[in-house]
């Protein structure tokens, strides 16, 4: 563990990523900095990195980890969907690698303010920018019973979802459910325990996940980081992504699947007429972490790492 961090997958990135001297990438999601430092490390001695994140606290705790780098790293506030714009005004128009680390922060979840894990006692707000959107207890507070039941199949993929929904609303009609331990324990009265034998999941795990997706928009705001980071990489540039659940990765599949065809035209048609040429090579096989990096890390066990690379326009 680094500094309560530990970055998933972390040789892996590096070499599908190839960071070389005097490269420019991009953190996208910087979290703790583990996969940034290494990646300025990698870049020595004239490389350049920009790190984002939607979080001030990280952006804060990473630039006192990364001081030693000077001016080789630029650090923003930022959420990923605004890449498109972020990136060439913080001098990065065009780079080499770009890298999208999707997992929550070991320093989020031990946040107890900040309600994304079940196991603190804190405010459900599960924002990364606290300064902007809506926090999820006030979703649990004004959605109806068929408006939550949605929001926990689509983000959540949860089973259960009617039951917990009807549970909820019955509880808020007594008294409001503002921390996370709350929701948690009310999911664990009413949601089923998983078959014996199974590994041991907490119930609410599916329902805080659909909270935080929501509250904060992510899916919307991958597809626009991902659409936004073919137009920065350079030809021979590297697109390397980390997602910890199934519809991150569909959506990252899909897209590099969308990039490696390029052309657009309905299936239909004899010919091509879009003109479209594919903007992405797929780099081997998704990637998931050794037995042994799941045991010293639990939380890396849902990871998976797709990659591609830039064709030339």
């Amino acid at each position: 563990m680094e500094e309560g961090h530990q970055p998933v997958l972390a040789e892996e990135v590096l070499t599908v990523l190839a960071p070389a001297s005097g490269s420019l990438q991009i953190d996208a999601t910087v979290g703790g900095g583990g996969h940034t430092e290494r990646i300025l490390e990698a870049t020595n001695p004239d490389g350049r990195l920009l790190g984002l994140d939607a979080d001030g606290a990280a952006i804060a705790r990473v630039a006192r980890r990364l001081g030693r780098f000077g001016d080789r790293v630029a650090l923003r506030q930022a959420n990923f969907r605004d890449l498109e714009t972020v990136a060439p005004a913080a001098g990065f128009p065009a780079v080499d690698g770009l890298l999208f680390d999707l997992g929550l922060s070991s320093f989020q979840l031990a946040d107890a303010e900040r309600g994304f894990s079940f196991r603190t006692e804190g405010r459900l707000d599960m924002r990364f920018d606290p300064s902007r959107g809506v926090p999820a207890a006030d979703l649990l507070a004004t959605l109806d019973t068929a408006d939550l039941t949605a929001l926990f199949r689509r983000y959540g993929e949860e089973p259960f979802a009617p039951r917990i929904a009807r549970a909820i609303v019955a509880a808020r009609g007594v008294a409001p459910i503002e921390t996370a331990d709350q929701l948690a324990a009310l999911i664990e009265r009413v949601a089923p325990a998983p078959p014996r034998g199974r590994r041991r999941v907490h119930p609410a795990t599916r329902v805080f996940q659909a909270l935080r997706i929501a509250v904060n928009a992510e899916l919307e705001a991958l597809e626009a980081g991902l659409a936004a980071a073919v137009y920065l990489l350079r030809p021979g540039g590297r697109l390397v992504v980390l997602s910890y659940h199934s519809l991150e990765d569909r959506i990252v599949k899909r897209f590099i699947a969308a990039e490696r065809k390029g052309c657009i035209c309905p299936p239909e048609l004899p010919v091509c007429v879009c003109g479209r040429n594919p903007r992405l090579r797929p780099i081997g096989k998704p990637i998931t972490p050794a037995p042994a990096e799941v045991t010293s890390n639990p939380r890396s066990r849902s990871a998976r790492l797709r990659a591609a690379e830039r064709l030339a326009a």
